[in-house]
């Protein structure tokens, strides 16, 4: 079932900001912080959700490098930058 919110709907920033309102932000569970995903369909309608939560960053990478800057001795900035993207693990 579908409800408008807010009919007259809301403002958008110069910056292409709106605010949620605080019905939907509840509805959705969305605390500040949270992602929300945007869907639209061939209607034009645009449906939004809250986004799935993002698989942590490997940390374990720079924690590899973390004290170790002698280690990279030699190194070229590009092949550190392969290296901190998880690129290249021969270190």
């Amino acid at each position: 079932m579908n409800k408008a919110v807010l009919p007259a709907g809301m403002p958008v920033t110069v910056k292409g900001q709106v605010t949620i309102p605080k019905q939907v932000r509840d509805r959705l569970g969305l605390k500040p912080g949270d992602r929300v995903a945007f869907e639209t369909d061939e209607q034009g309608r645009v449906s939004l959700r809250k986004a799935e939560a993002e698989a942590p960053p490997d940390i374990d990478r720079f924690r590899r490098l973390m004290g170790c800057a002698t280690e990279l001795k030699g190194m070229t900035t590009d092949e550190i930058m392969l290296l901190l993207r998880g690129e290249r693990e021969d270190l």
